[in-house]
């Protein structure tokens, strides 16, 4: 049984040192959306080694976890699939004053979106779990080949994916946070 690594893509291009209202958010998330990765960064030696090893390769279809794919695979073929996309962040309507940095918009937009299925018409908490289910299950298929599986991702939507792996019967064996680059290492219990 193969090993499946779940990465967060690299840091993007787009600045999160500013203020914004909630509309300005919007604007903000959603050139975020398009945005590639901030020049001049390196991979991890650990995620290098994953890539090299791994005999399935995923991405999302964003840039950003395409041009981190690139980075890691070094020439490599990879799939880019619809079904590891990140999971929407619309901001709730809130009074022009109150200004937050990306940061924070992120941290009570997912709230809102999570807690009180605020969704504005995009992919719902319900619809984002049952595309996190498929995008297992797709993983696990290919790691019962016996080779290792690496997906560069998002961070929320790859949290969502872990827990569906844990479902599956997956450990965890190696954990580095939500950082850019950080990798989430899944193993089939004993």
């Amino acid at each position: 049984m193969g090993a499946i690594t779940l990465v967060r893509h690299g840091e993007p291009a787009l600045s999160r040192r500013v203020k914004l209202d909630s509309d300005g958010y919007r604007d903000w998330w959603a050139r975020y959306e398009k945005a590639g990765l901030l020049e001049g960064q390196m991979p991890p030696p650990m995620l290098l080694q994953f890539a090299k090893e791994a005999g399935y390769i995923f991405s999302s279809t964003l840039l950003r976890s395409i041009e981190t794919a690139r980075a890691v695979t070094r020439g490599k073929p990879f799939v880019s699939l619809p079904v590891f996309v990140e999971a929407p962040l619309p901001p709730p309507k809130f009074p022009k004053f109150m200004k937050f940095s990306p940061k924070y918009w992120g941290g009570i937009s997912r709230w809102w979106w999570w807690a009180f299925n605020h969704h504005q018409g995009e992919e719902t908490r319900a619809q984002a779990e049952a595309r996190a289910r498929e995008a297992a299950l797709l993983l696990h298929e290919k790691a019962l080949t016996g080779e290792d599986v690496l997906l560069l991702a998002h961070g929320y939507f790859n949290f969502t994916i872990s827990l569906e792996l844990k479902k599956l019967g997956y450990s965890q064996t190696c954990e580095q946070g939500f950082k850019y680059w950080g990798c989430r290492r899944y193993e089939m219990r004993a």
